[in-house]
């Protein structure tokens, strides 16, 4: 195994036994809001916390970039650990079982190796440049369906960001008009790892961070698919408007979209 990759998985497992502690005790848990729609818990910086404990026992001069406690800049910073320690905090605080850790690894702005760990069912999504994916060690690979008309789709819907939310609709019945079925599932982690697991076809959403996605696209791009922006092009990082799936669904989905974009999400 990468070396980076067993201290990811190792960060990612000491996370998802605090999340699960805390999941079995919920009224315990303390909510805060830290923007419209947007809440973080003491779950959330204290899994954080265990991730960035586990790396910089192995690697204190590397920079960290985590969703609650910013940039923690080390020595280096050639290698960049993306980490979102609770995608899924909504869920969680409600007691729905359908939330992940992602951790991502960049060296000069690549990402290197990814992890997606769902302690609830205790899966691990894992990807290493160059060297595909797995889920628990078997690999995997995105789906083979090359229209949509049995594909089902998973998507989020811009709850951060209303002002899309005429925009994303359009988009939305156009997808819905054309597929089997739609999923909202509430992790944009996870949703990435189902595509890469041909688990759904194709995925898209508007307005995420880096955190959400920096694994999933990995993983994603390793299972065999393929990930864009909205226009067709790879600025989903910086933009967080983001399409994956495999190679035909992320395609179409792309053509599907395109004509209704506002300027806004045309950038």
């Amino acid at each position: 195994m990468h070396p980076m990759q067993t201290i990811a998985v190792r960060a990612a497992r000491a996370a998802g036994q605090t999340i699960i502690r805390a999941f079995t005790e919920l009224d315990k848990v303390e909510v805060t809001a830290k923007g419209i729609n947007d809440y973080v818990t003491n779950v959330d910086k204290e899994a954080e916390a265990a991730i960035t404990y586990q790396i910089r026992k192995s690697y204190p001069d590397h920079t960290i970039v985590g969703e609650e406690a910013g940039e923690n800049r080390g020595e280096s910073s050639d290698f960049v650990w993306i980490v979102d320690p609770l995608d899924g905090t909504n869920n969680f605080v409600r007691g729905i079982p359908h939330f992940a850790v992602s951790i991502a690894v960049q060296h000069k702005g690549k990402t290197e190796v990814a992890v997606v760990y769902d302690p609830i069912r205790d899966e691990l999504f894992t990807a290493v440049r160059g060297k595909g994916a797995k889920l628990n060690d078997f690999r995997i690979r995105v789906s083979k369906h090359n229209d949509l008309s049995n594909s089902i789709i998973a998507t989020g819907f811009p709850f951060k960001a209303k002002q899309h939310t005429e925009t994303y609709m359009k988009i939305f019945s156009e997808i819905f008009t054309q597929c089997a079925d739609v999923r909202r599932a509430g992790s944009a982690a996870l949703d990435l790892a189902y595509v890469a697991a041909g688990r759904v076809d194709g995925f898209f959403e508007i307005g995420l961070k880096p955190w959400d996605i920096a694994a999933g696209e990995l993983i994603v791009r390793e299972a065999g698919g393929t990930v864009t922006d909205f226009t067709g092009n790879h600025g989903y990082m910086n933009s967080g408007n983001i399409i994956a799936g495999a190679p035909k669904a992320t395609s179409i989905i792309v053509k599907s979209a395109r004509p209704l974009l506002s300027d806004a999400l045309k950038r």
